[in-house]
Formats: structure tokens, C-alpha cells, sequence
């Protein structure tokens, strides 16, 4: 009896893995699909985006060669950039206090951590443009300090505050999984607390504080809903750009425009891991980092 069962169990088994594989295959054509056919019609020669015409590079002439193109990108790679670099420090601060200072407080951070990602997007929107306008000073036209562009200061507080807490939860729960021996040694041998942050805390939750930075950066660069709130004329990132151009016929350099910030973005996920690889992290350690699982 045991002799036929083994061959069906082995046979269903087998089957449920070509089953799996299978769907993996869908699920992977399903997400990447939308972003294979935007790459393929940034080459398309036309007056609409989805008529194509023919094949060629116009495009992307056509869409550098566009001050409105240039300048909203220039300003979504500053915004996502400064943004990124605010919640990478306080996202970063946090998660140490989380992970080294526990206490009473620890669980109050922790909700009004989870309750930013969990409120709709639409209502930070909102809620920022009521405070900019009331608080006015650094976030109005009539900043105190000129040089500053009180557009960018905008984009940068709202793209930051989701960020912010997605980094906290990521270092955090990279020192959750460390041990404390380390640095309670370098403490045993009269290491200052800022020697021993920056020679062994900090090495230690690099690969979580790059992950957070890169998931910060490209938060930020796709951003709609924020930025059509609080941006102002002058600071109008390019997802702003995009959302606009639906109301009339969409032009291929759109599609070109994106597809060389979605190079530019694989670019910098590559040099990320080449920094992780320089660090000694194997392939998989690497991937998990990016994907901000630790």
C-alpha cells in the first residue's frame, strides 16, 4: 500500500510545484507588464502616446529638449533627494531609540509610527496645506530667508513624514535582530557614545538605513497626491507634470521622460548593492536589504 501512495504523494507534489512556479510567472509578467509597455512606447513616434506610429528616438530628444520636462524633473530628483536625506536621519534616530532605549513610550511611538502609513494619503495632503497656510513663515511666499525655496521646504516636509516612519520600522527592526554585545564592549573599554556609534552601531544598521534611503528616494519621486497639494508654481515635481498632461492628448515624451528616471532609479538600487556587496553581504543578504526586510 505504501508503495503506490509514495509514487501519488511525489506526483501531487510535483504537480503542485509546476502549479507554483507557474503562478509566480503570472504574478511577476502581471506587476512588470505596465512598465514593459511604458519602456516600449517611450520609442513610439507620434503625436499620442498610445497610437503608435513608429519606431525611433525623438522622444527623448523631444523631452529634454522641453524646459517644462527638464525643470519638473530637476525638481523631483532635488525634492526626493533632500527628502530621502530627512527621513534617513530622523527615521534612523528613532529606530535606535526604539531599538536601544525601550520603555513606556516605546509602544505610544510605535502607534503613532504605524498610524502614519496607515492614513490615507488624501488627508496628510490635506492637513499639510492647512498648516503650511497657517504657519505661513519658512512655508509662504514671505519666507524670511529668500534664498529659500519655499516649495522645495514644502515637498520635502510632506514627502518626508511617510518616509520617515518606513525607515524607523526598518532600522528598527535590523537592531531588534543584533545583538547589544558590541557596543556594551566598546563601552567596557571607555569608548565615547559618538565613537561607538559611529564605528559600531552605525556599520551594524547600514544595510537597513540604505534600504530605508532608497525606498525614501523613490517614495518621493512618484509622489502625486502630496505634491499636487502643496507644490507652488516654479516647484512642480514631475509626477505633478504626468497627472496634468491626462486632461489633454498625452505625448510620447512622456513615456520616454519615464523610462530614463526609471534607468536612473535602477542605476542608484545598483550602486546600493555594490556598496552592500563591498561590505561583505552575499547576493541574498543584499536583496533582502533592498527590499527593506532587514
Amino acid at each position: 500500500m505504501s508503495v503506490v501512495t509514495a509514487p501519488r504523494t511525489r506526483t501531487r507534489r510535483d504537480l503542485l510545484n509546476v502549479f507554483l512556479r507557474v503562478w509566480a510567472v503570472l504574478v511577476y509578467v502581471f506587476l512588470f507588464l505596465p512598465i514593459a509597455v511604458i519602456v516600449a512606447y517611450s520609442f513610439n513616434v507620434g503625436r499620442a502616446l498610445i497610437v503608435w506610429d513608429h519606431f525611433g528616438f525623438e522622444s527623448f530628444q523631444a523631452a529634454f529638449d522641453s524646459d517644462t520636462s527638464v525643470s519638473a524633473v530637476q525638481t523631483s530628483l532635488i525634492v526626493a533627494a533632500g527628502s530621502a536625506l530627512i527621513a534617513t536621519v530622523l527615521g534612523s534616530l528613532a529606530g535606535i531609540a526604539l531599538a536601544r532605549r525601550k520603555g513606556r513610550w516605546t509602544i505610544g511611538f510605535l502607534a503613532f509610527a504605524f498610524l502614519i502609513l496607515v492614513t490615507p494619503e488624501i488627508v496628510d495632503a490635506i492637513a499639510l496645506l492647512l498648516w503650511y497656510v497657517q504657519i505661513g513663515l519658512f512655508f509662504g511666499p514671505d519666507s524670511p530667508v529668500p534664498a529659500l525655496d519655499y516649495g522645495i521646504l514644502r515637498l520635502w516636509v510632506g514627502h518626508s513624514l511617510f518616509s520617515a516612519a518606513v525607515v524607523t520600522l526598518i532600522v528598527r527592526a535590523r537592531l531588534e535582530g543584533l545583538d547589544e554585545s558590541l557596543e556594551e564592549a566598546g563601552a567596557d573599554l571607555y569608548a565615547t557614545p559618538i565613537r561607538r556609534f559611529f564605528q559600531i552601531t552605525l556599520p551594524l544598521m547600514l544595510p537597513a538605513v540604505l534600504a530605508g534611503a532608497m525606498l525614501s528616494f523613490s517614495f518621493s519621486l512618484d509622489n502625486v497626491i502630496i505634491s499636487s497639494f502643496v507644490n507652488v508654481a516654479g516647484s512642480t515635481p514631475w509626477p505633478v507634470v504626468v497627472f496634468s498632461s491626462i486632461h489633454s492628448t498625452m505625448r510620447p515624451q512622456v513615456a520616454s521622460m519615464s523610462t530614463a528616471l526609471l534607468l536612473l532609479t535602477l542605476t542608484a538600487l545598483g550602486l546600493v548593492a555594490f556598496v552592500l556587496r563591498k561590505t561583505g553581504q552575499s547576493t541574498e543578504e543584499v536583496a533582502t536589504t533592498l527590499t527593506g526586510a532587514g
